[in-house]
Parts: structure tokens; C-alpha cells; sequence
């Protein structure tokens, strides 16, 4: 069974990885090639979405959402289209961890809501890195490749 205080604390880390997805779909489809921008402008959304209702779910469990930060630190420079659809591959794989511990923190229909996040984040990491991982969500068992002098969004 899983403690209110953790829950919250999970839904608010879920949260937090929506502002910077957020903030990061908007760096993606300034730099994402015209081929791919409807897929960019799709994942903005779906994650401007998820932020929502994060937000409420923060508040029906007693607490207050967290802001949204003005600016991010990205992992990695996003000169080009290329870098653009490594950032949108990173972002999915981060959300989908995030997602990943709201599961196990959640039950019921919160839980269920969680698990879908999960698979789409999945999924789409899936899509923009061209194939997928045996373990999503679970960073302990995803192989990522290097990203030298990168540094973690501020959540």
C-alpha cells in the first residue's frame, strides 16, 4: 500500500519532469527538422496535458504544485535537428522514469493513470530514437549512450 506523503512526493517529481518537458518540446520544435515538427508539436502537448493534470492531482492530495522554473538547463547543446531529436529521446526516457516511481508510489485509478503516462513516454522515446529499450522507465536497466558534459533539467 502506498504512503500518501510518498505518493505526493512521486506526483510532484512527475510534475517536475512535465515543466521541463515542457520547456524542452519548445527547444525541440524551434531546432526539429519540418519532417518531424508535427510529432515535436503532438509531444508538446501531450506533455503541456500531463502537467495539467499533474497539477490537479498535487492539489487533491493536499499539497501545493510546484512551479514551473523559468528556464532549464539543457543535458546537451541543441544546435541542429539532429541534437533536437537526441533532446526529445532524453526527455521521453526522463519522464518515463518519473513515471515509472508514481507507479509504484500510486494505486488505483492514479496508478493506472501513471502506467499509461509510462507507456506513451516509452513509446514515444521509442519513436524518436528509432528503436527501444528492454527496461523503460527503469534507468537502472536502460543502456544510454554518452553524453558528454551533460547536465541534468532543473526540476
Amino acid at each position: 500500500m502506498s504512503d500518501s506523503k510518498d505518493e505526493l512526493k512521486a506526483v510532484q517529481a512527475a510534475l517536475a519532469a512535465e515543466h521541463a518537458a515542457v520547456y524542452g518540446f519548445g527547444v525541440v520544435g524551434g531546432r526539429i527538422g519540418e519532417g518531424r515538427r508535427a510529432e515535436a508539436r503532438t509531444a508538446y502537448d501531450t506533455h503541456r496535458a500531463r502537467r495539467d493534470e499533474l497539477q490537479r492531482a498535487v492539489r487533491d492530495l493536499g499539497g501545493e504544485p510546484e512551479p514551473s522554473a523559468a528556464a532549464y538547463a539543457l543535458p546537451f547543446a541543441v544546435p541542429d535537428p539532429a541534437a533536437a531529436v537526441r533532446l526529445a529521446t532524453d526527455l521521453e526516457e526522463r519522464v518515463a522514469g518519473v513515471y515509472s516511481d508514481l507507479v509504484r508510489a500510486s494505486t488505483g485509478a492514479r496508478r493506472g493513470s501513471a502506467a499509461e503516462a509510462l507507456r506513451d513516454a516509452a513509446v514515444r522515446a521509442a519513436r524518436w530514437r528509432g528503436g527501444s529499450v528492454t527496461f523503460p522507465g527503469l534507468a537502472e536497466r536502460a543502456t544510454r549512450p554518452d553524453t558528454s558534459g551533460s547536465a541534468a533539467p532543473k526540476a
